[in-house]
């Protein structure tokens, strides 16, 4: 299902999922969106096999947050682009529930610790906005479920803080974008070995 404000093409737009790299790493934004260096992550074997099983659990009955969510009607696949905010991406899950109010949910080829991940809890705040953008609706809150590990479903309170802070990474993003400047790598040396751009990263 495709939902957009207006031609995405003729407007420059980043996709959380590009957010999260940039959390990752803020040099994966210097060369994808800078520098216009595909990452072929197709390649990668985790990638790969992420997104497979991704797609089959999209495909497959979803009952089970039924019976943990008060859930009116859901929409699935759901593309949304904001030009204004400069956000477009897809989202797994659009569920409308008893109260009025509407809840994204985003599906994680991934362990969860404990708690949900920053970089999960902010790509799944830009799908909020979004939907609050295109819908007019309120969406206080909204779930990632990680399907390694039983299908761990967390909630995520959408706070103002929460909000405040995704559009400051968005911000940040274009930033590298605009002034072309390439960025200090992550001070995490163990992210770097498995980067599409650790040959040329230097």
């Amino acid at each position: 299902m495709v939902k957009t404000m207006i031609d995405p093409q003729s407007h420059p737009m980043i996709t959380p999922s590009e957010v999260m790299e940039y959390l990752y790493c803020p040099r994966f934004t210097y060369f994808l969106n800078v520098l216009k260096i595909a990452q072929y992550e197709e390649k990668r074997y985790k990638v790969l096999k992420g997104r497979t099983i991704h797609e089959q659990r999209l495909q497959q009955n979803r009952q089970y947050l039924r019976k943990k969510i008060p859930v009116v009607k859901r929409e699935q696949n759901v593309y949304l682009a904001d030009p204004d905010f400069g956000v477009r991406g897809t989202v797994d899950e659009i569920l409308f529930l008893d109260d009025g109010s509407v809840s994204p949910v985003d599906y994680k080829f991934t362990p969860c610790n404990q708690r949900a991940y920053r970089t999960h809890k902010i790509q799944l705040t830009l799908y909020a906005l979004l939907i609050e953008k295109y819908y007019q609706v309120a969406v206080n809150s909204g779930y990632i479920v990680y399907i390694r590990g039983g299908n761990k479903m967390v909630e995520i309170d959408f706070t103002e803080r929460l909000k405040q802070e995704a559009r400051k990474v968005v911000s940040d993003v274009f930033s590298i974008i605009r002034d072309e400047k390439i960025p200090k790598r992550t001070k995490y040396k163990t992210r770097c070995p498995d980067c599409t751009y650790k040959n040329i990263c230097v």
